[in-house]
């Protein structure tokens, strides 16, 4: 590979990617993706200062620069099934389906037609050459590392995709970013979901899932609360419940999405743990397991990586997963990943 398409979102994880494949001799330049088209509240364009920094950076590294449009393919692929999801009662993870649906299948189509040989990300993550395959890594800063978002990439989307940022930690991509006087060195990280950015999450949500007050109950059925809507809340979830009064806090147990009832429980309790799931419609990276096999396994991103055991079922479909020791906080709509190792065997729905 000779030219490289960086996608730049104006942050400084990939503003350092495009510096050191520069550094390294490639031909470089930046591509930045619209997905998502809307103002806020002041009527700026939400979009507008990360292209900016994408405008400075590019200036300083003497790279060429380019804006592509995926906003539909984004509405179609990613959103629409974001809101169904909720509308189910499940918590569904739009960062993983943007990064097969869009950055590595559209973004990196619209690479190709503009020249280039392979395309490069600021995840933190990684890729092994091994006996002629290419297998999906963990990144060496154990805490961004974020294969976990990119569990539903195939082996073909893998293929001629650099990872620039794979044995550096977040701290020595922002001391790089200041060596260099790169402008977004000192930039905030995004959080959340990007299409909501910094807005009331369940006022956003609310003009796509219609809500409903209902009645929050404990395990006996004893009412303490009323809730907003019970789709804006996670299994484990204790912030935002409204619940107060004296002893331990309370954790959401359980949703009834047909009758709109939130169940809830003070403490720790039994139910907040699972000592098994099954991964439904899993996808497999490169390798494929035919038997039982002990694995590493995540359950969100972030979370440490916990002792497992794998085993395909329904032809190898799904994987039933069972834990050395019980998890907290399993939820419906997210992804259970799974590693070899340093290896990101791939994922599956809960």
């Amino acid at each position: 590979m000779k030219k490289i398409a960086v996608g730049m979102s104006g942050g400084v994880d990939s503003s350092v990617s495009a510096l050191l494949l520069k550094q390294q001799g490639y031909e470089v330049f930046g591509l930045f993706m619209r997905n998502w088209h809307e103002t806020a509240e002041d009527g700026a364009c939400t979009a507008e200062e990360d292209y900016s920094d994408v405008r400075r950076v590019a200036s300083l590294l003497d790279i060429p620069y380019y804006t592509i449009d995926l906003s539909k393919e984004y509405s179609e692929r990613v959103f629409a099934h974001f809101v169904s999801e909720y509308a189910l009662g499940r918590t569904p993870n739009p960062d993983v389906l943007c990064n097969r649906e869009i950055k590595f299948g559209p973004f990196k189509d619209s690479a190709k037609r503009f020249g280039a040989d392979g395309i490069a990300t600021g995840h933190y993550a990684g890729t092994l050459i091994k006996d002629g395959k290419t297998y999906l890594t963990r990144a060496k800063d154990e805490n961004k590392c974020q294969t976990y978002f990119l569990n539903q990439i195939s082996n073909s989307q893998l293929q001629n995709v650099l990872f620039p940022l794979q044995g550096l930690t977040k701290a020595e991509v922002r001391e790089i970013a200041r060596k260099h006087g790169i402008p977004t060195a000192e930039k905030k990280d995004s959080t959340g979901v990007c299409f909501i950015g910094e807005r009331d999450f369940r006022k956003f949500l609310s003009g796509y899932v219609p809500m409903k007050s209902g009645e929050i109950r404990t395990c006996d059925n004893k009412v303490v609360g009323t809730h907003n809507g019970v789709f804006y809340y996670t299994l484990g979830q204790r912030k935002g419940l409204g619940l107060g009064g004296e002893g331990e806090p309370w954790f959401v147990i359980k949703k009834d999405i047909i009758n709109n009832v939130l169940y809830v429980a003070r403490g720790e309790c039994d139910m907040l743990y699972s000592t098994e799931l099954i991964a439904k419609d899993f996808n497999y990276i490169t390798d494929t397991l035919t038997a039982p096999a002990k694995v590493l396994c995540r359950i969100r991103h972030r979370q440490p990586l916990v002792l497992a055991t794998a085993t395909p079922i329904n032809g190898g479909k799904d994987i039933f997963i069972t834990f050395d020791s019980p998890v907290r906080g399993v939820a419906e709509g997210q992804y259970a990943v799974i590693y070899d190792g340093d290896i990101c065997l791939g994922g599956g729905v809960i």
